[in-house]
């Protein structure tokens, strides 16, 4: 039943009348009479007798005859749901879309790569799509023709991938799903936004044709999404691609589960119970013994526990090939820079960045400037006394839009004209923040001529010509340079490195990296100047183009610390006594730490519980039945519970 309460989180007998016998078939939307009201469920299973001793009562409804939900991911939304601590409903409700009835009714045709109108093509490819791959650019790793070739046999490799820098990481994803598809299997790539789909998607149109893949995204919507989504169900095609709406895509003889860029937060899902793509097709390659590919400019501590585990194998380029791909990277905190510019330590944008940026627009080569914090001046304080600008009315920060434009609140919106520091009484601002449009356009005036282009929240760009220019853009957003960049300069770093989070450091350094990746390298002219002191872990790391270096590094700490994923957590949110509650139902694992109370938003607290790894499904099916407790109880305050949450402070 489709009844997300945790005490009704377990499967129900029906009888099926015989009307009804052809349609019912495991998979199927179906109506059912539960408490004296009609609700929405899935069939699971048809078996000859039930085990229940009581009456039962018969189906009222089979709501389409599609087998919408296939028996693997009705598994796996099991295995997930039992892992997070949630309730099979809502794991189904992430992995199935809303019914689309037209497009039901719609023949049946191989749909095309964006999930749109469809081609009837009933007919297999030609043998000519299933030739063998040629590894092309995994030839510059080591262990990467090995691993293509293991996936066109139809093994079940697992490979943690570090990129070079300018890799076309697409192509390679491509390349190791037409493998996967020349074994006679299928594949689920998932990436973090649109614009990495749109690459993925081309470089798949290119290498295996159209009308073999499916994109499947929130964004597509209801109808040309469920189009795709039984596309994929009925077996017209055998390679899925999207965002995290697609780590459930039903997918035959599946052979491969990827994910790209997985230290990206857009992986988390929003709702509960919160799964990670990462984590979801890991499971499904466990479930299905299928082929794994974690990928990235960097690497999360969590693909380094997958490699010192043993699970997975590395995949990364050897030094000589590093170096040629590399761009030269240099600091602007260290020893020797300080030495001959000493105002280095506080400035924005060092003489090192500055005469960088100037020679290579004169060399006539673009120029990306990377800017954590969007639009003009995020962040105001007083320019006497140097307090922080707040709003009156909610006491948020007050922010400038533009330069002639008044002070406004960044929380209730309120325009505050005439603001007076409540310290001193002075009346002007100064900057605390720069925002990416204030940088484009001081930039603009010390370069006059040259055009500045931003990229971020409002308009990203997806690519900029070649030829001297400025590109300010937020981190995620930096668009890709035809021939690359000849130098990306990493500004206001202490924004990124300051930040009370847990993965500050590994979070900092994916954004530089993904930066650093689109400029040229050293022999071609390509520099990469970061505003840091270069005897921090994640500059260090960076100047070696070393991320597996840094993750080892990160999971050695969280090992000593206790932190993931080391170990496992789960926080319990909400009031103080429903938090309480929940934890005093709950029969915790021998060897489960509770703590806090760490302050949580809305006056709510939230209470962390940490176990071993190996006590991680004890402690999910503790926190589960205490929760079922409650909500049979009908308690009438809620509470979140998380399973390994992105964020712990």
């Amino acid at each position: 039943m489709d009844v997300p309460l945790p005490h009704l989180d377990r499967p129900f007998d029906y009888l099926v009348p015989v009307g009804l016998d052809a349609d019912a078939v495991p998979g199927v939307r179906v109506k059912v009479r539960f408490a004296g009201q009609l609700v929405d469920g899935w069939l699971l299973e048809r078996v000859d007798a039930s085990t229940h001793d009581g009456k039962l009562a018969y189906l009222e409804k089979v709501v389409s005859p599609e087998p919408v939900l296939a028996a693997e991911v009705a598994h796996l939304a099991r295995a997930v749901a039992n892992r997070y601590a949630g309730n099979l409903a809502d794991v189904l409700r992430l992995a199935v879309p809303p019914r689309h009835a037209r497009v039901e009714k719609e023949p049946r045709a191989a749909a095309d790569p964006a999930g749109g109108p469809a081609t009837p093509d009933p007919t297999p490819a030609p043998p000519a799509t299933r030739a063998v791959v040629d590894p092309r650019g995994w030839r510059d790793y080591p262990a990467g023709p090995a691993y293509l070739t293991a996936l066109a046999d139809g093994r079940a490799p697992r490979a943690v991938w570090s990129a070079l820098a300018g890799e076309d990481w697409a192509a390679r994803y491509a390349d190791a799903v037409a493998a996967t598809v020349a074994g006679g299997r299928g594949a689920v790539v998932v990436v973090a936004d649109a614009r990495d789909l749109d690459r993925l998607d081309a470089a798949l149109t290119a290498l295996l044709g159209p009308g073999r893949h499916v994109t499947l995204s929130a964004a597509l919507g209801p109808a040309r999404r469920y189009r795709a989504f039984l596309a994929a169900r009925r077996g017209d095609v055998p390679v899925v691609i999207g965002t995290r709406a697609a780590m459930f895509a039903p997918v035959e003889r599946l052979g491969l589960v990827a994910i790209w860029d997985d230290g990206d937060d857009l992986h988390a899902e929003p709702r509960a119970p919160y799964p990670h793509a990462r984590e979801v097709l890991l499971t499904r390659a466990r479930l299905a013994d299928a082929a794994a590919l974690v990928g990235g400019w960097t690497r999360t501590a969590e693909g380094q526990l997958l490699v010192e585990t043993g699970w997975a194998r590395e995949v990364v380029a050897d030094r000589a090939t590093l170096r040629a791909r590399t761009p030269a990277i240099a600091p602007t905190g260290d020893d020797p820079q300080l030495a001959r510019d000493p105002g280095a330590a506080t400035a924005r944008l060092p003489s090192l960045a500055w005469t960088t940026a100037r020679d290579t627009l004169r060399a006539d080569a673009p120029v990306l400037v990377q800017v954590p914090r969007r639009g003009y001046l995020p962040s105001v304080s007083c320019a006497d006394c140097r307090i922080p600008a707040r709003c009156p009315h909610c006491a948020g920060p007050l922010a400038l839009r533009a330069a002639d434009a008044p002070p406004a609140c960044r929380w209730c919106g309120r325009v505050t004209a005439a603001y007076a520091c409540p310290q001193c009484g002075g009346r002007r601002l100064r900057a605390a923040v720069t925002g990416a449009r204030r940088t484009a356009e001081e930039l603009g005036r010390a370069f006059p001529g040259v055009p500045v282009r931003t990229s971020g929240r409002d308009e990203v760009l997806a690519d900029v010509p070649d030829g001297a220019g400025l590109v300010i853009a937020t981190p995620g957003a930096e668009p890709v340079a035809e021939g690359g960049y000849g130098a990306v300069l990493l500004l206001d770093s202490w924004a990124l490195l300051t930040r009370a989070d847990l993965r500050a450091g590994e979070e900092t350094l994916r954004r530089w990296l993904s930066a650093a990746a689109l400029a040229r390298p050293a022999p071609a002219g390509g520099k990469v100047v970061v505003v840091a002191d270069g005897a921090l872990a994640p500059v260090q790391a960076l100047l070696r183009w070393d991320p597996a270096w840094f993750a080892a590094r990160e999971l050695a700490e969280r090992r000593e610390l206790g932190f993931p994923p080391a170990v496992k957590m789960a926080s319990v949110t909400g009031g103080a006594d429903a938090v309480a509650d929940l934890l005093a139902q709950a029969r915790l694992p021998d060897g489960a730490e509770v703590l806090g109370p760490v302050p949580a938003d809305q006056d709510r607290e939230r209470m962390l519980v940490r176990v071993p790894r190996s006590r991680a499904a004890a402690l999910a099916e503790a926190l589960h039945t205490a929760a079922g407790v409650r909500s049979a109880r009908r308690s009438a305050d809620p509470v979140r519970l998380q399973v390994d949450p992105l964020s712990l402070f």
